[in-house]
C-alpha cells in the first residue's frame, strides 16, 4: 500500500530550487565492504515538480533505484573495493509550488470518521506508536484534553503543532537521531525530528493517522535569487483528516515552496538519508552539507 500525497491548492508562486546535498562517512582503517541505501532524491509529487537529479559516488558504483514500501525514491549500492571514506552527494533542481492560503483551510472530517474500518484500516501504519513516537500516560493526557477541546481532527492537529512548538526549545544539535520523542520532551529541546516525533505522537494515541515528512528546508525567504545558502534536512508532519494535512511544528506554520519533500514514513526510521552496513572499523566521521540556490 503506498500512500497517498496531500492535495495541494492552486498555486500562487513558483520557487525553483539547485540542492545539493553532501554526505561523506569516513573511516579510521579499510572498510571492505558496504551496502546501503540513499534517500536524497525528491520525487514528483502534487506541490513540487523535479527537474534534474544526479546522484553521485566516490567510489563509483553502479545504482539501483526503486521505491520503497511506502512510496519513497531510493538508490542501492554496494562498494566491493577497499575504501577509507564514502562521498555521496545529490544534487537535484525542483520547483515547488506555494499553496493559497496556509494549507489548511479545505474541507476536513469529523471525529467519528476516523473511526471507521476504511480509515482503521487503510492507515493502521500511521496509528500504531513505534519507539521513536511512543507516548507516556503524561502526554496521552495532555493528547486527550486537546483532542476534547477541539472540534475536528484538523482543529486537533493544529493545536498539537502549536503545543509542541511552545514546549520544546529548538536546540540544533541537542539530540541525535535515535532520540525519542519521550527523551526530548523530558529535556524540553530537540531538533525539527524531535518536535516531528512528539507531534506524531500525541496524535496517533488520539486516533489520527499522522506520518513523518523528510525533506529540505530554504532557510530564508529573503535570499536573491542566484544566492547559495546554507540549507537544512527538515523534518515535518502531515495528519488524515479526510485528505492530508501538511504542517511544520517547528517552524509553526503549513509548509510553503521552500518546503522540498524527500520522503514519508512512520518515523525517521523509515527516511534516513544514507543508511547501510559495511565490513570494517566504526566511522570516525559524519560530515554533512546541504546548499540551497532559489533559481527563480
Amino acid at each position: 500500500m503506498t500512500p497517498t500525497a496531500p492535495a495541494m491548492a492552486a498555486p500562487a508562486e513558483i520557487w525553483r530550487l539547485l540542492i545539493v546535498h553532501r554526505t561523506v562517512l569516513s573511516y579510521p582503517d579499510t572498510v571492505t565492504t558496504s551496502y546501503n541505501e540513499v534517500r536524497m532524491q525528491p520525487a514528483d509529487e502534487p506541490g513540487q515538480a523535479v527537474l534534474s537529479a544526479r546522484l553521485e559516488l566516490d567510489p563509483f558504483e553502479g545504482v539501483v533505484g526503486y521505491q520503497d514500501y511506502f512510496g519513497n525514491r531510493v538508490a542501492s549500492f554496494d562498494v566491493h573495493r577497499p575504501h577509507r571514506q564514502l562521498a555521496v552527494t545529490a544534487t537535484t533542481t525542483v520547483e515547488t509550488f506555494a499553496p493559497v492560503g496556509d494549507g489548511t483551510a479545505g474541507p476536513t472530517c469529523a471525529w467519528e470518521d476516523l473511526a471507521t474500518p476504511g480509515v482503521l484500516d487503510r492507515w493502521d501504519e500511521f496509528l500504531a506508536a513505534t519507539p521513536l513516537t511512543e507516548v507516556d500516560d503524561e502526554l496521552a493526557g495532555i493528547a486527550a484534553q486537546i483532542r476534547a477541546e477541539s472540534a475536528t481532527p484538523r482543529d486537533a492537529g493544529m493545536a498539537v503543532c502549536r503545543w509542541v512548538h511552545s514546549t520544546l526549545n529548538y536546540e540544533p544539535g541537542s539530540t541525535g537521531v535515535h532520540t525519542s520523542a519521550l527523551e526530548a520532551y523530558a529535556a524540553r529541546r530537540g531538533v525539527c525530528q524531535d518536535l516531528s516525533h512528539l507531534a506524531i505522537g500525541l496524535l496517533r494515541s488520539m486516533g489520527v493517522p499522522t506520518r513523518y515528512v523528510s525533506g529540505y528546508l530554504h532557510p530564508d525567504p529573503t535570499a536573491a535569487i542566484g544566492r547559495t545558502v546554507v540549507g537544512e534536512s527538515h523534518a515535518w508532519v502531515e495528519w488524515f483528516d479526510g485528505s492530508w494535512t501538511r504542517y511544520d511544528p517547528t517552524n509553526s506554520k503549513a509548509p510553503t515552496q521552500a518546503h522540498v519533500v524527500v520522503g514519508r514514513g512512520r518515523d525517521y526510521g523509515d527516511v534516513p538519508p544514507v543508511k547501510g552496513v559495511y565490513a570494517g572499523p566504526d566511522a570516525t566521521g559524519n560530515e554533512v552539507t546541504v546548499r540551497v540556490t532559489r533559481l527563480r
